[in-house]
């Protein structure tokens, strides 16, 4: 039997005590983000990016209140890229008030990829 723990092993998820959380694919990656936010304690913040083909294929998903979840239309042309990009940049850096941990995980066109700023 699968559980969300051993599922999210199986995806190399392993966010540690990260302090922000940031999770983006498209809409092949759907069923897994929607596991790993299943999984995650309600205290966890961050950001959800997906991108879809067209506006009729987004949907409501369950994450935890300090989450944010954007649907990207590539037929508005919008971007999982350009999103993350601007999301990390402003996210990652080192700040006079102290550092943050952010722990990324990112599907699209092939293998999921880890970021992480530890």
């Amino acid at each position: 039997m699968i559980t969300p723990e051993t599922y999210a092993a199986s995806i190399a998820w392993n966010p540690r005590d990260a302090d922000r959380l940031l999770l983006a694919g498209d809409e092949h990656a759907l069923d897994t983000i929607k596991v790993i936010l299943a999984t995650l304690p309600a205290k966890s913040r961050g950001q959800v990016f997906i991108e879809v083909q067209s506006e009729a294929d987004i949907e409501l998903i369950a994450a935890p209140g300090r989450f944010a979840v954007c649907w990207l239309v590539r037929d508005r042309g919008q971007a999982m890229r350009r999103s993350v990009d601007a999301w990390l940049a402003e996210m990652l850096p080192v700040s006079a008030f102290g550092e943050s941990t952010v722990y990324s995980w990112i599907a699209s066109d092939g293998q999921a990829r880890l970021l992480s700023s530890n």
